[in-house]
């Protein structure tokens, strides 16, 4: 097995350690709430993906969530309605 016959300087590790990095996560827009969403998934908060209902997120929430839930939508639309009309 090899084993390296100098010690390696702290800037010349540096500089090869320069390219390893997280990239930070790109993040799109729902079209129906506005809400950050990974590309080509469906929304958590909303349930549709390219403008169509995929999952009903209503139907696995308690009656009180669904009370939170309506009022946020009816919000982001009266918002969507404002903006549109300016």
């Amino acid at each position: 097995m090899a084993v390296p016959r100098h010690r390696h300087t702290t800037s010349k590790v540096h500089q090869r350690r320069m390219h390893i990095f997280i990239t930070p996560a790109v993040l799109a827009t729902c079209q129906k709430c506005k809400k950050p969403v990974l590309p080509h998934t469906v929304c958590k908060n909303c349930g549709y993906y390219k403008g169509n209902q995929v999952i009903d997120v209503m139907a696995k929430l308690t009656k009180k969530e669904k009370k939170i839930k309506e009022k946020e939508i009816k919000q982001v639309e009266k918002q969507k309605d404002k903006q549109d009309g300016i």
